[in-house]
């Protein structure tokens, strides 16, 4: 049986309203991470997630497309098709999976995916053994 390693705390990187209502986290590095990840790497992982959430948000011909056959349709068309938001969103998970197992794990940390703190926080757990081989 593996033992649980201890949470010994938890950071949260909070949404970055300057811009308006687009889904941007603040790049500013929290004092608890010091001496457990580098400060650029840090800013590389949010400047990443800063760009797919924006990538997922922008309006554009593919978005146009997809709300007149949802209207069409009366969105059953998205029981059969994926939205463009969608896939990013597949794609930012896909992205933090790889960051953790990469980066954060080894070092005792564990980014979780933003959509489930509904896209308010980025949520880091600290944990005690830094040896954490296997994620979640």
């Amino acid at each position: 049986m593996r033992q649980q390693a201890a949470v010994a705390g938890k950071v949260f990187i909070q949404r970055d309203y300057t811009n308006g209502t687009l889904c941007q986290f603040q790049m500013k590095f929290p004092p608890e991470l010091e001496n457990r990840v580098d400060r650029q790497q840090f800013e590389e992982t949010i400047r990443t997630l800063n760009n797919l959430y924006a990538e997922a948000e922008k309006i554009g011909g593919q978005s146009y497309l997809e709300g007149c056959l949802a209207c069409l349709t009366a969105y059953t068309v998205f029981l059969c098709m994926e939205t463009h938001y969608e896939k990013v969103l597949k794609k930012i998970i896909k992205y933090i999976q790889e960051q953790n197992e990469k980066i954060y794990a080894p070092q005792g940390l564990l980014i979780t995916d933003p959509i489930e703190r509904g896209l308010r926080v980025i949520e880091i757990t600290i944990y005690e053994d830094r040896s954490m081989s296997g994620g979640r």
